[in-house]
């Protein structure tokens, strides 16, 4: 059956970001739903923001898209150009090699929830506009390329 019990998947808050990158994201919960569906040339989590709580450090992809949906409460999208208000309802994408740096934070005081979905090479690289932080298919580096001690979520 293709309609997936979102609730039955396993809820993580894990990262791999090193510190102090790291917590930023401690109040996100994710649910990853492409492997739960058979899906292989795709990702699609399912993400929880507690309130405070940021998607993950401010970011861009140079060979993934990204889709995003809002689904209940409100989050803050911070970009280069600023800051927009989401809410339910609400889509945003990011085209593979825009420079763009993004991402959720949650300022108000409910949870919000929306789906992320991606496609393209998960093992592309990108970077952090706002922290000393590249990634690629070796991890997290330093802009110098100096690696990071932790590794990447799959």
């Amino acid at each position: 059956m293709p309609k997936l019990d979102v609730d039955a998947i396993p809820q993580s808050n894990a990262t791999g970001y090193p510190a102090p990158f790291d917590a930023a994201v401690q109040g996100r919960w994710w649910r990853r739903l492409a492997p739960v569906g058979g899906l292989t040339a795709m990702g699609a989590s399912h993400v929880v923001l507690k309130p405070g709580a940021w998607s993950s450090q401010r970011h861009w992809h140079g060979d993934e898209d990204e889709l995003l949906v809002m689904l209940t409460g409100e989050a803050v999208l911070v970009e280069d150009e600023g800051r927009t208000v989401l809410g339910p309802g609400d889509v945003c994408a990011w085209a593979k090699g825009v420079t763009n740096g993004h991402h959720l934070v949650n300022e108000s005081d409910a949870d919000c929830s929306f789906i992320a979905v991606s496609a393209g090479n998960r093992d592309g690289t990108g970077a952090y506009p706002d922290i000393d932080m590249t990634f690629g298919p070796e991890g997290y580096c330093r802009r110098d390329g100096t690696p990071y001690a932790t590794r990447r979520p799959g």
